[in-house]
């Protein structure tokens, strides 16, 4: 059986998603100070410095069978836009959540985001065999919140007082698709990204 954390390259018309490794330091960094993400205060963006300890990081979470990270890169230009992972994974129940997202100011509204969930999406139900896929956001991340909306996923409720961040208690949203929602929601996807691929 594959392993939950196992990556491997996912290409799309708006989005490429290749492991996670520290080849991508250089171009992350460049990619998150696109925006200045790192100042966002209710999201954690690492900043280009702290970009080679993130990755580390992730790729230890991976090593551990807690996350599969990949780096995201707009396909019609090369350059690298971002980051996603499957985190939380619960292998013997069937589920992953999409976590730990962020992309460049300059790769908002232009397709590479459902084009990339689309993959993570399919690769979870189509490959894995997911029950459900998950997704948890911070209650005042309003953009975030909405774009998980309009993938198709259901919000399930409000966790509150679910965690410490940033030194502060969070209330989080947690959000999530169901196997037998997925055709519905890759349709949705696919009318998005047709729409830019045009």
């Amino acid at each position: 059986m594959t392993s939950f954390a196992e990556t491997v390259p996912l290409v799309g018309p708006l989005a490429t998603l290749e492991p996670l490794s520290l080849d991508h330091a250089e171009g992350l960094g460049r990619a998150a100070a696109d925006g200045e993400l790192w100042k966002i205060w209710y999201t954690v963006v690492p900043t280009p410095d702290g970009m080679a300890a993130e990755i580390e990081r992730r790729l230890r979470l991976q090593g551990d069978g807690a996350m599969a990270p990949w780096a995201i890169r707009n396909t019609r230009t090369g350059e690298l836009v971002g980051m996603s992972t499957y985190c939380n994974i619960s292998q013997e129940n069937l589920r992953v959540e999409i976590g730990y997202t962020w992309m460049a100011a300059s790769a908002h509204g232009t397709g590479v985001n459902p084009d990339a969930k689309r993959l993570l999406l399919g690769r979870a139900f189509d490959t894995l065999g997911c029950n459900a896929v998950y997704f948890h956001t911070h209650w005042h991340n309003h953009q975030s919140r909405a774009a998980i909306e309009r993938l198709g996923a259901k919000q399930d409720g409000v966790l509150r007082s679910y965690q410490v961040f940033k030194g502060i208690v969070r209330d989080t949203v947690t959000y999530s698709i169901l196997s037998n929602e997925w055709a519905a929601v890759r349709q949705g996807l696919e009318a998005r990204i047709a729409a830019h691929d045009a």
